[in-house]
C-alpha cells in the first residue's frame, strides 16, 4: 500500500523507505539477524511469553525472528510501506503485530517487558533532541526494570574512517549521504541520508537523562554484536540497560 499519494511524509526517511519497499532486506547489514537476535534474547533475558516493543521495526526482520521464540513483539515504524511488508511477512499464527507510530510521540503506558531499537531504525535519524523523544517514549513504554537495547553509529569510528560519499559535521555529530538506492526492480533514486553519531559518554548521557539505567555500552557490528568493550574500530555501539524500579513511598506517620 505505502503512503498515501499526495501525503507529505512525516520525516525524510518515509520517501526512502517508499523507494526501497522488499529491496531493503537485500543489504548486507540486514544478514546478521539471527545472530542479533540470540545475543539480545541472551543479554535481556528474554523468555517466550514477554512482550517487547520493537521501535522502528523496518521490514520487520527482528520482530518476527523475536515473535518465533514466542515472545510477543509490537513493532513500530513511521514508514507504512515496511509496515505493510512486515504485516504480509508474518506467519500466521505469529505473535507478532505492526502499526505505523512515530518514534518520537510513542503512545504506549508502562506495558512492555522489553524495547529494542536497532540499525537506527528510528533512534539516530532523527537528531539529538528528538532521540531524547524517542528515549523518554522507550521509558515510558516499559514496565519497571523493563530491558531495553538500542544501537547507534560511533563518531569515532566515522572519523577515523570517513566515507567519501559523505560528510560529516563535528558540531552536531550528523553524518550525512548523498547516496543511491534501488528497489525490487533495480530502478535507481537518488536520496539524502542524515545519521546521529555518538561517542560512548555521549550516549550513556543522553540515555541516563530519559530516565534510564546504562547497564553496558558495547562496540558491535551488524551481525557480530558480542560483549566487546567500546573501540573505535567498530560501526556502532549497543547501549544495554533497564528502567529504575518503583521504589514504594513509606507509610506518613501522623
Amino acid at each position: 500500500m505505502g503512503r498515501r499519494k499526495g501525503l507529505k511524509p512525516d520525516h525524510w526517511f518515509e520517501p526512502v523507505a517508499d523507494h526501497l519497499g522488499e529491496a531493503y532486506l537485500r543489504y548486507s547489514f540486514t544478514k546478521g539477524t539471527d545472530q542479533e537476535v540470540a545475543f539480545l534474547t541472551d543479554v535481556l533475558e528474554l523468555r517466550g511469553g514477554q512482550r517487547l516493543l520493537d521501535i522502528g521495526c523496518g521490514p520487520g526482520r527482528h520482530a518476527l525472528a523475536l515473535a518465533a521464540r514466542g515472545i510477543e513483539v509490537v513493532g513500530i515504524d513511521i514508514s507504512q510501506r515496511f509496515i505493510d511488508i512486515a504485516t504480509k511477512r508474518t506467519p500466521a499464527g505469529a505473535t507478532a503485530s505492526f502499526r505505523r507510530l512515530d518514534a518520537r510521540a510513542l503512545p504506549f503506558d508502562h506495558e512492555f517487558d522489553a524495547a529494542v531499537s536497532l540499525c537506527q531504525g528510528a533512534f539516530g535519524l532523527v537528531g539529538p533532541g528528538p532521540d531524547l523523544d524517542v528515549l523518554g517514549g522507550i521509558e515510558r513504554a516499559l514496565v519497571p526494570g523493563g530491558r531495553f537495547a538500542i544501537s547507534a553509529f560511533s563518531s569515532y569510528f566515522q572519523v577515523k574512517y570517513p566515507q567519501e560519499q559523505g560528510t560529516f559535521e563535528v558540531a552536531t555529530g550528523v553524518h550525512h549521504e548523498r547516496t543511491v538506492v534501488k528497489d525490487e526492480a533495480g530502478a535507481e533514486a537518488e536520496v539524502d541520508l542524515w545519521t546521529t553519531c555518538y561517542t560512548p559518554r555521549e550516549l550513556g548521557l543522553l540515555v541516563e537523562r530519559a530516565g534510564l539505567v546504562v547497564d553496558h555500552i558495547w562496540s558491535v557490528d551488524p551481525g557480530h554484536y558480542d560483549r566487546s568493550e567500546p573501540t573505535i574500530e567498530t560501526s556502532e555501539l549497543l547501549v544495554v540497560g533497564r528502567t529504575a524500579r518503583y521504589t514504594p513511598a513509606r507509610p506518613q506517620l501522623h
